[in-house]
């Protein structure tokens, strides 16, 4: 998505630790503009007639996730990364690895909002090793719903972690895929 790598390459910054901090649009500060846009261009890639759940983990995927299921006309749950007191019944889990705060963490969505049956997309912001969307496919397996693929709006191609979640099946819609990033050279992949 051309309007996604712009504003990566004038706005997004590369720290120490390969971390490319796009905060000023895409999930501390939000364009619901851009997020539209970026739930049509998701629209172009899913059969959104099969889907009936959309599917994210707390907490910077949810406000992406949340413009492309109202856009969408569909119900949105998010995986919580910790259990509050109001969640009742069973729950759907699973334990991660978190590349942005270099610890595990378990993922934990009620059995109330996610039924055999349901056919969901996972929608998310970002994804580097893919803990967090491997996670959440755990999820939907456990359910005994159907994942009907995963849309990512931006993916940091040099960790490996999309490649391998494809490489297991996952059909995997990345809108920006960064190859190589380097203080003011960011590459991204065709």
């Amino acid at each position: 998505m051309q309007q996604l790598k712009e504003r990566i390459e004038k706005e997004g910054k590369v720290l120490p630790g390969n971390i490319i901090k796009v905060d000023g649009f895409l999930n501390h500060r939000v364009d619901t503009k851009l997020m539209q846009d970026i739930a049509d261009e998701f629209a172009r890639h899913f059969d959104l007639r099969q889907v009936n759940l959309i599917l994210t983990a707390e907490a910077s995927g949810i406000a992406l996730a949340a413009i492309c299921a109202h856009r969408w006309g569909k119900p949105m749950v998010f995986a919580k990364k910790a259990k509050s007191d109001n969640i009742e019944g069973g729950l759907y889990q699973s334990d991660i690895f978190s590349y942005t705060y270099k610890k595990k963490v378990t993922l934990l969505v009620s059995k109330e909002w996610i039924r055999p049956g349901d056919h969901v997309l996972i929608i998310d912001d970002f994804l580097a090793n893919g803990e967090a969307i491997r996670g959440l496919c755990d999820i939907v397996a456990s359910a005994g719903a159907a994942l009907v693929g995963v849309g990512c709006a931006v993916e940091k191609g040099f960790q490996g972690g999309g490649d391998r979640l494809r490489a297991a099946g996952v059909n995997l819609q990345s809108l920006a895929i960064i190859e190589s990033a380097e203080p003011g050279n960011i590459v991204f992949r065709d």
